[in-house]
């Protein structure tokens, strides 16, 4: 069985990541969302295996130590990360894997993964970013700052990446993301993998 893509994508904070991602991944069926381990205690309405894997500091810093992790991080006072064993399942089985992380966490990624495909979404401009991260208007100026500050320090790594997708109108950008994946499940070495018998017997006809 061909060996699945691993896709890695990142964006400032406003971007819009994760509203295409949840748009994008369950209309492919070959598609998987990796599922992050964590510290931090559930919030309403998440299930375990689902949305995290929750488990104890103990044993996230034992797993740590193991080398499970293909990246991890803290955020705040919580860990993140994720397990090497869980993705390169994902792939072996033919399913194509998609983390969803920083870029500190991808660059943990490519040192395993050099092949790791990866994709930063960007915003249209640095009004939309700050209508974006200004939210409904309750933030302060200080706080809205702090947030644009970080949100530059994230993009000035998109060089990091493969590809890079706009989101402006978000069907488009949700077509760019499915034209990347469609796009290097038809790189020439996969297909070989995937056509290996029947190209033979054309060759040979």
């Amino acid at each position: 069985m061909p060996v699945g893509v691993l896709f890695v994508v990142s964006a400032p904070s406003g971007a819009g990541k994760t509203s295409l991602l949840k748009a994008l991944v369950p209309t492919d069926s070959r598609l998987r969302l990796s599922v992050s381990h964590t510290t931090r205690a559930p919030r309403p309405g998440e299930q375990d295996g689902v949305h995290y894997h929750f488990v104890e500091r103990s044993r996230f810093e034992r797993m740590v130590a193991e080398g499970a992790f293909l990246e991890h991080a803290r955020v705040f006072d919580n860990l993140y990360g994720t397990a090497e064993a869980t993705v390169r399942d994902l792939l072996a089985r033919g399913h194509d894997a998609v983390l969803e992380i920083d870029w500190q966490g991808a660059r943990q990624v490519r040192a395993r993964f050099p092949e790791a495909v990866g994709i930063f979404i960007v915003p249209p401009s640095v009004a939309a970013l700050r209508d974006r991260l200004g939210g409904r208007g309750q933030d302060s100026p200080e706080v809205i700052e702090r947030r644009m500050r970080d949100a530059r320090s994230e993009l000035s790594h998109y060089g990091e990446y493969d590809y890079l997708v706009v989101n402006d109108v978000f069907e488009r950008a949700l077509e760019d993301l499915r034209a990347i994946v469609a796009a290097e499940r038809l790189r020439r070495p996969r297909q070989e993998a995937a056509l290996g018998a029947s190209l033979t017997e054309m060759l040979g006809a």
